[in-house]
């Protein structure tokens, strides 16, 4: 018999609604529990008939059963025989069901089934709950989670609306059936509470198998409710060993300290060494966040084989930062990031050190502080900032013996302060075209000297004062654009800048015999005008596609090439001419067309000059094509003052290439050079492959640099990839060569192992880096095996040792 009724009586609603009770008991346990029941007899999630459109809406239900018993007299009512019950999304179903309307107990038996909205199920083989649904017990119990999740418990007990427990429960996210009864990893536990008051999980006797044999046991254990926003609590450990450091386990805690505030305290306990602590504080205010890092030991030094030397002392670093709002368009910020021992950070392994933490990026292996303000309004922008630099390269190799003179002068790179940006546009056209205002002004103070063999790295002149230098300048950027007949895009621009330079402090020593030791101020007006023009070229392809090509050229007419022509310092006969902010000036696609091609204001590309240039694209419907730029510019005068490694400084520059195909889908090219002007030999090529299959991935990377920003040259080239041997196992490598040093810095390989539940990485690594040694520093070799296990849903955890 069935029946249906727009409001719903008590037993209906009780039953449908008390899954989420069990359910939630069940989601926290799955965060870590398990035991060996069978989880092959969980059903699975059965199918739910869509409910006929019989008008239930929210407050309606429906009730079917093959007898429906009305006990008056002791007012109990009783259905049995395939009952189901259908209540906002919910479907109940069991052999029988028993309510007792005068203590409101409700009692369900034989193939109790409650499946949820979300396609989520729970299974009993008895269960019973009080009138408030605050306690209750099923026998029996299981459950079929969101992720494929599984959970079974012996009993499953509510003693209260704040205590709930799971008996000897088990839980895993793999595939069990059948044929495999076995899951490949699993946790187990003869007891789950959960405790809402405490917001805790408590686990006893917990075990974790995989593949049915225990792995590790833990008595008593418990970690914040995953239900919980926040909790304080331990954090997953890290255990690692090394011929450094030992066996170094690190065991992190979480601490809520308010609502809008938090700590997490990681120890980390060597063997070899004194033990290391790592602090990160975080704070939230009502108008921003404040984070903070930092790590501190006292202990001596020691190299990668573990000898240890020199004098105990404090060893530290912090890395902190901020960013508040002052008002709609204001804000404010900071960063703070600076170490004791350069390498601190390799030997402790402190991991996510060089990151953006605020308007300026670290660069690897280079640490920077800064305090800031900006404004940032529909058509302007002001930021006023201070920048500081910690440089903890090493420089001064000797190729010969792999051994380093020192580590980079910090003092030899500026303390930028302050700086001063501000851009504005107006929002009217000016001229039928958009017109751009900016201005710029900086301070530059050094207290040692950044010239010598290695400039802004060693200096051979440490300990004597630096050049100091201040900066003001103005720019209007004016540009247009129009369609000439039939597509022909035309692009008049014109720029105009003018720059003010006061220059003091010349002080090597060759530059102090010379009296050289003076000030100096220097103005400049600089402009720029000309046109850009393009015309492409559309064919449609007859089986889809296209094709484009582009005829590109810029003319450009200026005011002569101009530097400050001050030299600030001399080393004999080699003289050094004023560039702070242009020293990195690359030649490639992507300023062959800009009117200036220098990154800053110290270096000007004036003069008369053709920039021209064409680019083809080929393009077809399933995702294979292709694309290259060719060009190059031509100017009216030798250059003396751009940089000869640039390519820009004769009438004809190098030749500029780029392109990038894709031959067939999952494969992907690209290549970017830069070719001498009359031998086409290569001074600059980066380029590299990317390859997706069904049975592996894979990259590859090569550079090669004559002369690099820093006088250097470089060649690097790097590959990685992964094989699937079979169905679960995987092959994966990766190589990272110096071809300059002729060493490999890093060669990892890899077997894989993966199923649907679990991934296991072991991993032979070989990594080439300097360390500390008792002679100095040296190039030494790093071997590491790295055991690396992922469990769905439990996150990952790694294991390694050298």
């Amino acid at each position: 018999m069935s029946e249906t009724r727009s409001s719903v009586p008590s037993v209906c609603r009780a039953l449908l609604m008390t899954g989420a009770a069990w359910l939630a008991l069940a989601c926290a346990g799955a965060a870590q529990a398990q035991d060996q029941q069978s989880l092959a007899t969980i059903p699975q999630a059965p199918l739910v008939k869509a409910p006929p459109a019989d008008g239930l809406g929210d407050d309606g239900y429906y009730l079917e059963s093959d007898l429906l018993i009305r006990d008056d007299q002791n007012q109990i009512m009783t259905a049995e025989g395939s009952v189901e019950a259908r209540y906002q999304g919910r479907t109940l179903r069991a052999d029988k069901v028993v309510y007792n309307s005068k203590t409101g107990a409700i009692t369900a038996d034989g193939h109790v089934q409650l499946i949820n909205p979300d396609g989520t199920a729970e299974f009993a083989d008895h269960l019973e709950l009080d009138r408030d649904m605050k306690a209750g017990f099923a026998r029996n119990f299981s459950a079929r989670l969101e992720q494929n999740m599984k959970i079974a418990a012996a009993s499953a007990v509510r003693r209260n609306e704040n205590i709930q427990e799971l008996n000897r429960a088990i839980y895993t996210p793999c595939e069990v059936c059948a044929e495999k009864p076995t899951p490949t990893w699993s946790v187990s536990a003869d007891k789950i509470v959960q405790d809402k008051p405490k917001q805790l999980i408590y686990y006893k006797n917990a075990v974790i198998r995989m593949w049915g044999a225990p792995v590790l046991y833990l008595p008593l254990f418990w970690h914040p409710d995953p239900q919980a926003k926040r909790s304080s609590g331990f954090l997953a450990p890290k255990l690692d060993f090394s011929k450094g450091r030992g066996v170094s386990y690190n065991q992190p805690y979480y601490y809520v300290i308010s609502p809008s505030s938090d700590v997490i305290v990681a120890p980390q306990i060597n063997s070899h060494v004194n033990p290391f602590l790592n602090v990160n504080y975080r704070k939230r205010f009502y108008s921003g966040m404040l984070e903070a890092r930092g790590g501190f030991t006292y202990d001596k030094e020691f190299d990668i084989k573990g000898d240890r030397f020199g004098e105990e002392t404090l060893r530290s670093y912090i890395l902190a930062s901020g960013k508040f709002d002052i008002d709609q368009h204001w804000k404010w910020g900071f960063s703070a990031e600076r170490v004791s021992d350069a390498l601190l950070f390799d030997k402790y392994k402190v991991n996510d050190v060089y990151q953006q933490r605020g308007l300026f990026t670290s660069d690897d292996h280079r640490l920077v502080s800064q305090l800031y303000a900006t404004r940032q309004a529909q058509r302007s922008w002001l930021s006023v900032s201070a920048v500081s630099v910690q440089g903890l390269r090493v420089v001064g190799i000797n190729a010969a013996t792999n051994a380093a003179n020192a580590f980079e002068n910090s003092g030899a790179f500026p303390l930028i302060g302050p700086l001063v940006e501000a851009r504005w546009e107006p929002q009217s056209p000016v001229l039928g075209g958009r017109l751009r205002l900016q201005g710029s002004g900086v301070m530059l103070n050094r207290s040692e000297s950044q010239f010598g063999e290695a400039p802004y790295f060693l200096g051979a002149y440490k300990g004597q004062n630096g050049v100091d230098s201040s900066r003001a300048s103005v720019k209007a950027d004016w540009r247009s654009s129009t369609i000439v007949g039939p597509g022909l895009k035309v692009s008049p621009f014109v720029q105009a800048r003018g720059d003010a330079y006061a220059i003091k402090t010349y002080v090597t020593p060759a530059a102090r015999a010379l009296g050289d030791d003076t000030k100096e101020t220097y103005t400049r007006a600089l402009g720029v005008g000309g046109v850009d023009f393009s015309l492409p070229f559309y064919k449609p392809l007859a089986k889809g596609g296209s094709v484009v090509l582009e005829p590109l050229a810029q003319l450009a007419v200026g005011s002569d090439s101009s530097r400050v022509p001050v030299v600030v310092a001399r080393d004999g006969t080699r003289r050094y001419l004023y560039n702070e902010d242009s020293a990195t000036l690359e030649f490639d696609e992507t300023n062959l067309f800009q009117a200036n091609k220098s990154p800053g204001f110290d270096l000007y590309e004036g003069g008369q000059r053709l920039n021209v240039g064409g680019r083809a694209t080929f393009a077809r419907p399933d995702g294979r094509g292709g694309s290259i730029l060719v060009g190059r510019s031509f100017r009216s005068e030798f250059d003396p003052l751009l940089p000869t490694r640039t390519g820009l400084q004769t009438k004809s520059s190098d030749w500029i290439v780029a392109a990038t195909v894709t031959p067939v889908r999952g494969i992907n090219a690209f290549v970017r050079t830069r070719l001498d002007s009359k031998t086409q030999e290569i001074h600059r090529i980066e380029t590299g492959v990317d390859a997706f299959t069904k049975r592996g991935s894979g990259s590859i990377r090569y550079l090669k640099d004559e002369l690099d920003a820093n006088g250097n040259r470089q060649e690097n080239f790097e590959a990685r990839g992964e094989l699937k041997l079979t169905q679960r196992f995987s092959l994966t490598a990766f190589g990272q060569r110096d071809m300059v040093q002729d060493v490999w810095r890093r060669r990892d390989l890899g077997v894989a192992y993966q199923d649907d539940c679990i991934r296991i990485d072991v991993i032979y690594q070989q990594e080439d880096r300097y360390a500390s040694t008792a002679s100095g520093l040296r190039l030494q070799p790093d071997r590491t095996i790295v055991f690396r296990l992922t469990l769905a849903t439990l996150g990952d955890t790694g294991y390694s040792s050298k």
